[in-house]
Order: structure tokens, then sequence, then C-alpha cells
């Protein structure tokens, strides 16, 4: 896995660096500085050209020995250093640093070595010591350039910080803050989304391929890999490497990686675990790019072999090289054609791209494509994806020409941010279906909490969450090839309206009740359309829908109705049913359906063309799926008995049974609705605070995570402006009395114990309380109902008795897979018993929450049930918007419940609040391998260490 960066303290650990990604896909390790890099820094500094020298340090004569003592001593001077390396062993390829000028500026400087320019690093660099100096309370960033310095000018420029220009003494001061503003996390997002399509094109577009473990003897994986890959039709170089064989398949065998004649691009290993990092080092020296690692025996095996993959992370990062797998079934692309996979069979060329978290899962689907003719552009299996993941897959896939629908088979999402991000994009111009297995993992944890119960009881999460992204959610491998064939080969429908044309009453009775069972309308036909369905078909046809040919149907009939139905506007989508009769044999049905929905095939290629002219990946959606003059009527296929002959790409998809045809045909509607719904808008929120709110939850998770005090709860819901009641907290009985007195009123008190969870369960609320005297009584019985428990009443809470309304719930829960999840739904004590839940990824826009909201079955309740007062619906969605935004930006949030919030006629709040914390796995926003922290500084001294005036030439920036 790619090694993280850790905090220690106040400081950063600098033994343990961050893997980003390059704009090629290569990847270099970023640390902290170190007193001990004084040596490689002057080595990197004297690599660099006379220009690149003079540029940094406006002169060519720089003493590079002082220099690098300067920087290696950064956080003498409050500041932060930072270095990226790349080899084994290491050797320092940039460097960026900051020192303060005041309390709320700092200067920064980096270089970066000639060899690595123009990959991205300077602004990664950037970055990240943006973070950390907005952390340690730097505002602004200040450089000295000189003007003929139009590299570095250009890297402030293209980074999306919002730079001023200025002229200096010595040249140009360029001026920027440190925050991470929306325009420069785009920009990030889209050097993320290069760098992860150009590390993935690497083995799906090679120019040269080694296959270390090729072999002679049929029925191994080194010798079937080499023979798909002669097979395929690869058009570059191929060198299968075995140390005891002079030839193999008739090519000239070498013994090892370092004898090859040049540095391949891609390296295939099939040879046993424990040799794996051997040859990954030998592939590191001759300079291959991409190891492709098919032998099992690593993580997946034990601690042993978790060991092994380690090591051969360890020796990829340090050489730069991505790695796909190990464990896993390899590669194959149709154009350019190449096959670097053991599986037997390949299926036809097409436009479907498939991938597989699982190598087992992965043969099976691509045996099943094969059968089925479901022709693909490419396939990647991921294996135990410690570094190339799924998201990065997806990357590539977002600009591949050659690829209209991919299916997933998932385990796991990996980094859920970008998962959503990515497949939200990628859905809007292709077709996106998966499924996911494990879905169950969300219920078997344990959740303390109503909205982490909620969720966790609920079966609707991952569906929820995949139609959020726009992804088609499909229950098993054999509806994932069902949809992915309807979805290759068809327009989307553009309603749920579907007509039935069949030979057999039976099937289209089955048919009927299948669509009606998945969510689809089978309407009545208007007399207009029956009419001219009875002038085409035999006399005691039946016209209404379905449309019953009686067994004597034969192809023209089949062809005339289908014709029909497509050009009526009544139905959005045809479904053919036909059981073989004398009348026809099943091939000539079939070439009549086919020849009937041809224009819907074109309609795909029309649709598609459109919605990638009208919408870039980060742009608007297109505004529909139906293009002007085009019937865009999908059409689909039953076929009982008979096996029909092979057809060509974009034929009609036939399926097994009525019910394959309805639940593919519903998945594709929910998504043609999805795409035409609109995406809506992240709020604005002016008025939070976050930074109180990041100081309070780091304290609370320095050891090692817990439930919040209502103190601390108080101040994160205030910090984000969530609405509280107004409360008092009180040490004892008699001061739990006067807080009543001085909030008057009505009052709920509640106790507060270590250990106490559910307040209402242990007696530790009562409702309606008014006077001193009454609320101290009350407070002295929860006392000893408490103390009879075993637990001891830490203080208690007073709050002024909220005015009349529903009771809701609102929360944030974390899915181990899934990420920062938003739920609403009814609330109360019966939150498990009623069931009614909705569930979001953070964070959420408002059309997103107010789908949420409606979405629930208790939503009437809101809405003036029966006569009843109607609820603040637009505050209950507000508070929804700050939930979302909050959990998006602390993820140590791992629970939080809002139970009940009482929406009123005028607003919404929060009446009972508990908040756990964990130490999260934060997201960087810059490209980066594995999950990462950021990078933190503090700006003080270490204890008992002096500051220490620069032994070196002031920072100014350079290549």
């Amino acid at each position: 896995m790619g090694r993280t960066v850790g905090i220690s303290g106040p400081g950063l650990d600098s033994r343990v660096p961050v893997d980003v990604v390059l704009r090629d896909g290569s990847t270099v390790s970023v640390r902290p500085v170190q007193p001990g890099d004084i040596g490689a820094l002057e080595s990197f500094l004297g690599g660099l050209s006379p220009e690149s020298r003079r540029l940094r340090f406006f002169t060519a004569g720089a003493d590079l020995s002082g220099a690098a003592r300067w920087a290696a001593r950064a956080e003498d001077r409050h500041g932060l250093g930072l270095v990226a390396t790349t080899g084994e062993p290491w050797r320092i390829v940039g460097h960026a640093g900051y020192e303060r000028i005041d309390a709320e500026r700092a200067e920064i400087a980096f270089e970066v070595a000639d060899a690595l320019r123009g990959r991205g690093l300077a602004t990664i660099l950037m970055a990240h010591l943006a973070q950390a100096a907005g952390e340690a309370g730097i505002a602004t960033f200040v450089a000295d350039v000189l003007p003929e310095n139009r590299r570095m000018l250009d890297v402030f420029r293209e980074s999306g910080f919002p730079a001023t220009l200025r002229a200096g003494d010595e040249g140009l001061v360029v001026e920027f803050p440190t925050a991470l503003t929306r325009e420069a996390l785009e920009r990030y997002e889209e050097r993320e989304r290069t760098a992860a399509a150009a590390a993935v094109a690497h083995f799906l577009r090679p120019a040269s391929v080694a296959v270390v473990g090729a072999s002679r003897r049929p029925g191994t994986v080194g010798s079937q890999v080499l023979a798909n890959l002669l097979r395929s039709g690869f058009e570059g170089p191929v060198y299968p490497v075995n140390p005891r064989a002079r030839t193999v398949q008739s090519l000239p065998a070498h013994g090892s990686v370092a004898d090859l004649p040049e540095a391949v691009e891609l390296a295939v290993v099939a040879v046993p675990a424990e040799a794996a990092a051997e040859v990954a080092r030998e592939c590191a020296l001759k300079g291959v790019r991409a190891l492709l690692v098919l032998s099992a025996g690593f993580a997946e095996a034990g601690p042993a072999g978790a060991r092994r993959q380690e090591e051969l992370v360890a020796v990829c990062r340090a050489a730069g090289m991505r790695l796909i797998g190990p464990n896993c079934l390899g590669v194959a692309g149709a154009e350019p054609p190449i096959d670097v996979t053991f599986v037997p069979h390949r299926p036809p060329p097409g436009r479907v791209a498939l991938l597989s978290q699982s190598g087992g899962v992965g043969l099976a689907l691509i045996e099943q494509a094969a059968a089925l003719r479901v022709g693909l552009s490419s396939f990647v299996s991921v294996g135990n994806r410690p570094d190339i993941s799924p998201n990065d897959v997806l990357e590539y896939w977002l600009d591949d020409d050659s690829t209209d629908v991919v299916l997933l088979y998932l385990e796991s999402v990996g980094d859920p941010r970008n998962f959503a991000r990515i497949a939200r994009g990628l859905a809007r111009t292709k077709r996106l279906a998966a499924v996911r297995a494990g879905r169950s993992g969300a219920g078997a944890r344990a959740a303390a909490s109503h909205t982490g119960a909620a969720v966790a009881s609920s079966d609707v999460g991952v569906e929820e969450l995949f139609r959020q992204a726009g992804i088609v959610h499909a229950e098993s491998l054999g509806e994932l090839f069902d949809v992915g064939a309807l979805l290759a080969s068809q327009p989307l429908p553009a309603g749920r309206r579907v007509g039935i044309v069949t030979n057999a009453g039976g099937p289209a009775v089955l048919c009927a009740d299948a669509c009606h069972g998945a969510g689809l309308e089978v309407p009545v036909l208007s007399p207009r359309l029956g009419a001219e369905l009875a002038a085409a078909l035999p006399a005691h046809a039946a016209t209404g829908n379905p449309v019953d040919m009686l067994a004597a149907a034969g192809p023209a009939e089949f062809g005339a109705a289908l014709t029909a139905l497509m050009r009526s506007g009544e139905v959005d989508a045809v479904v053919a049913l036909f059981t073989p009769a004398l009348a026809a044999t099943a091939a000539e049905v079939v070439d009549a359906i086919d020849a009937a929905g041809e224009g819907a095939a074109k309609a795909v290629a029309a649709v598609d063309a459109a919605a990638r002219e009208a919408a870039s990946p980060r742009g608007p959606r297109p505004g529909g799926t139906r293009p002007a003059g085009s019937p865009a009527v999908p059409v689909v296929a039953v076929v009982f008995g008979e096996t029909p002959p092979e057809r060509g790409e974009g034929a009609v998809p036939l399926f097994a049974y009525p019910e394959n045809a309805a639940r593919a045909l519903a998945r594709a509607a929910e998504l043609a609705e999805w795409r035409r719904t609109p995406a809506g808008e992240l709020p604005a929120l002016d008025d939070v605070r976050p930074g109180a709110a990041a100081s309070m939850l780091a304290a609370a998770v320095a050891d090692g995570g817990r439930w919040l005090t209502d103190g601390e709860v108080a101040t994160l819901l205030g910090s984000w402006g969530l609405p509280l009641v107004d409360q008092r907290r009180a040490r004892g009985p008699a001061a739990a009395g006067r807080a009543a007195a001085e909030l008057g009123g009505p009052v709920v008190l509640k106790a507060a114990a270590d250990g106490l969870v559910h307040k209402t369960e242990a007696g530790a609320v009562e409702l309606g309380l008014e006077g001193d005297a009454a609320v101290r009584r009350a407070a002295e019985r929860m006392s000893r109902r408490l103390r009879r428990a075993g637990l001891r009443p830490r203080e208690y809470l007073v709050q002024r008795q909220a005015e009349p309304g529903v009771e809701m719930l609102a929360g944030i829960t974390s899915d181990p897979q899934l990420g920062p999840l938003v739920a609403c739904g009814a609330g109360g004590t019966a939150v498990e018993l009623i069931g009614d839940v909705a569930v979001r990824l953070a964070p959420l826009t408002d059309l997103e929450a107010s789908r949420m909201v409606r979405s629930l079955t208790t939503f009437p309740l809101l809405d003036g049930y029966r006569g009843g007062p109607k609820a603040d619906v637009a505050a209950f969605e507000e508070l929804l918007l700050r939930l979302g935004a909050l959990a998006d930006a602390h993820p140590e949030v791992i629970e939080l419940d809002l139970n009940p919030v009482i929406v009123g006629e005028r607003g919404a709040v929060a009446v009972d609040a508990r908040v756990r914390v964990e130490p999260p796995r934060r997201q960087l926003p810059w490209p980066a391998v594995g999950a990462a922290p950021p990078v933190r500084n503090s700006p003080q001294p270490k204890r008992g260490q002096e500051p220490m005036s620069a032994d070196g030439p002031r920072p100014r920036v350079g290549p």
C-alpha cells in the first residue's frame, strides 16, 4: 500500500513519506527535510544546470553547501522544508520550503531536478506547503522570481491560486493565499485525472512488453500469458524472460530482465511470490515504467504474504514504477490490441470496458462476455490493488474514445470521495454499471448511535449511493451482463412505458408482471395505434398491450409491430417475446427484430456523441437522452427454446427470461432519469467556523478517539451553524434548578454520565419541568436511578423545551468503504423500529437534500398530514446541507446523531446531540498514492532547541 504521512506530536514524522503521482503517471516520495539530508541536498543542487541554479539563486555562483545547510534547517526558522525523493538508494529530485516573514506571511522557494520538469512536481510541492502553512496560521505566501523565469511564473498561474505580481528590488514578487480555493482544488483534480490516466496507459498502451516467467510448458500462467499476447496482435516488441530456455514459443528468451536489449515499458511478472520483489528490483534498474504482477501469495495469503507485498510496493515506489496486482488476472485491450491475461477464451472487440477486483470473478466475467458475444474495449483485473486502483482505471476510461460502457465488479471502493467524483463525471457521458460484493459489511459493524444503527439496519445504502453517483447497481453478475448488453447496444429509454410484442400469451403475461415488479409501466395503447397494428397483423391478433400476434406470427409481423410501436411515441421501450412455432424459426424472427432495432442502435451512437459534445467531465449534464428526429426507443428480445446463431456487435440484446429483460430495462430507465435530473449545487456557507471545530476535534482524537462531551458537541454544532436548543450545563441538582430559572418556562432535564449512551432508556430524561424546585427534585431522582445502575452523574443539561413539531432524525455515519454518509429519517425513540431512513454521500447538493427528505415514507408528516400544520421543510433541508459540509470537512467525525430534531412551523432545532470521533484517514487535495493526511508543521522550534539564523542564501524560487 502507498506509504502515507504520519503525525507525531506537534510536527511531522519525518520517517514516513507520502507517495505522490506526477503528470506522466510515475511516482516520487515527498517528506519533510531532515538535518541529515545536507549531503543529498548539496548533490541535488549541484546536479542542476547552471541556468537552473541562476534562476533559483539569482546567481550562477551560489554557495551550494550553504544553501543545502539552509534548506535542511527550515524547522529551526519556524518554517517547513520538503524534499521529493526517488530511486533505491534514494536521491533528492525536488525541494521546497518556507520560512516566516511575520505572523501571517511566509516566503516560499522551491526547485526541481531538470529531468523532472514539466511533470507537475513543483505544483504538488507548493500544494503541500500551502496546506501545512495554512494549518500553522500562515495566510499568505511570498516568492521572489526573476522576470525571465517563465517556467516558474507559469507554475503559479496554472496552480489555481489567485497570485498577484508586482515589481521588487531584484525581480518580480509573487503573492498568493495559502488557502486552497475551489479553482485550485479543481485544477488539482484535473491533474490527478491526467496522472491516473497516464499511469494506466502504461499497462493498456505499452510500446514494449517483457513476460518474466514465460514458459514453454502448456497450462502454466507464463505460457498462457505469452500465447495470449502473441495472439492478440500486439504490435510492439515482446521479450520472454526465462533463465532456463533459449527460446520460448519461437521467440528468443533472455536470462534476466537485465539482459533485455531495451528498457521495456511494461513487465508482466509470472514467477513465484518469493521471487517477485527481486524481479521488481531488476525492472527498476532497467528503467521499466509499469509492473503487472500476476502471482498470488501476497497480502491475501496472510502475514508472510503481506510482508512480501510491502517489499514489492517499496521497490516500485522507490523507482517511481507503477504496479497492477499482485494476485490478479492481468489486463487486455482491443485498440491498440494487447492481452496479458491467462484467460483461455478472448471476447470479441467491442465498446464495453470491464474491471474486476477478483481474479476468479474476472475470469468468469470474461468467459461470460465471450459466450454472450459482448465485445470488450479493455479489461483490467486490479488484484490486491496496493497501487493502481479502480479509481485510476475509471479516470483512464473517462477519456477513452473506444469505450462507451463500463462494467465493474467491486469488493471495496478505496477512496470513496474520489470514487463518487470520478463516477459522476464518467456517468455523464458513458454508461456505468457495477456489482458490489460485501454489501452487508456496514450492517455487521456495531453502531452505538441512532443514526449508525438506522443506516446499518437499512438495505438501501449501497443502492442509494450508487444511484447518487449515476451508477447502475446490478444485484448479480448475471444482471450486470444483462444490463451491460442493453447499455452497449441500445439507447436509454426516455421514460418507463414498455410495449410488449409476442406470439404467445403466457410469456406476455409474465413479462407484464415482471415490468410492473421492476417499476415499469405497461400502458394501454391508443385506438389510433391499435388500428394501425390491426391493419398490419393477423385478423385475430390482440392489439392492446401486450400485442399478441398469435402463434402464426412470423418475421414480417414482428417487424411491423415493432416499427409501429417504436414510432408511436406511446412507449419508451419495447420487449419482443418469441416462442418457437411452426411459422418461423428463431433465427428468422431475431433477424427481423434486429432490423427493426437498427434505428435504435444508430441512436445510441448519436446520443453518446451528443452527450460527449455537450458536457465535458466537469461540465453540465446533457439535457436529455433523445436526439431530435430519432426514435431512440430501446428494443430487447426474449427467445424461448431455440438458440439463434451468433450475431454481430450492436444487435438487439437477447435475454433468457422476461424477468431479466424487465430488470435490465428498469436499470436503464433509472440511469436515464439520473442523467435528466440536475445535479444541484453545494451550499455556500459563509457563516461557518471550521477552524474552531478543527482545533477542538484535534484535541479530542489525540488519545485515539472518543465520544465528545456536551460542551464539545455544542462547540462543533455552533461552528457549523447547526441549531441546538438553548441550554445550560449544571454540576448538581441545585445548580440545575438555578439554570432552569435562568431559562424560564418549561424545560427538559437530562443527565450526563460516563458510559451513558441512550438517556431515555436509562431514565436520564424528564420533560415539561417548570420552576427551580421541580427541576432540583427531578435531578435528585435521576441521580438515584443512575447510581443504582452503576453510573455516576457527571453533570446535568437543562434545555428550553422546544416548540411542538415533527420529530426527525439527522446525522452522520461513516461506511468503512464508502466514507462519510449523511442520513435523515423519522426520529424519536423508535428510530430503529420504524426504519425510515434516507442516506447520501457527503457533501450534499441542495437538490440531493430535497430529494432525500421527500423520499421518506414519513414525509407527509412534515407536509401537513391529515390537515396538520406544515413543518418548515426548508429549515430541515438546510440542516442536512450543513451536516454534509461538516462530514466532508471533518472525516474524524465517525458518528453524529441529532435525535430528535424538532421541525416546527418556523425552523428546525436539535434537542439532543451525540458525536463520536476517531483519527481520520484524510485525503490529499493533490495527486497521491493511497490515503494520506495532510502535511502539518508546528511554527515553534522543538523543545530545548533555540532558533537558528539562516546559514544559506535567502529563499528564492527556481525552476
